[in-house]
């Protein structure tokens, strides 16, 4: 039986979830312009984000979801080069 979720955030640890979005944006600064919480704006750190986000649930929320905002478009954009790859259909 297969147990698999079709949830990308099913077994995805919050550390590995902030790791992805600092690389993604280039670090706390880029991070911060797409979410203005204090723990990415003033003195960061990922320990400091980490212990902030496991213990207030809304920011987590908003750190969830622009993870999964950020997998829809690096999945668009994929798309979009496997598609430019692709040669074009003879008519």
């Amino acid at each position: 039986m297969n147990h698999s979720s079709k949830d990308p955030l099913h077994g995805k640890k919050l550390a590995d979830i902030l790791d992805e979005l600092l690389e993604y944006y280039g670090g706390f600064d880029g991070l911060s312009r797409e979410i203005d919480i204090r723990c990415f704006c003033i003195d960061p750190s990922v320990k400091s984000s980490l212990k902030f986000l496991r213990t207030t649930p809304w920011a987590r929320e908003k750190v969830e979801s622009l993870y999964l905002y950020v997998l829809r478009r690096q999945a668009r954009e994929q798309a979009r080069e496997q598609a430019a790859l692709q040669p074009p259909e003879a008519e």
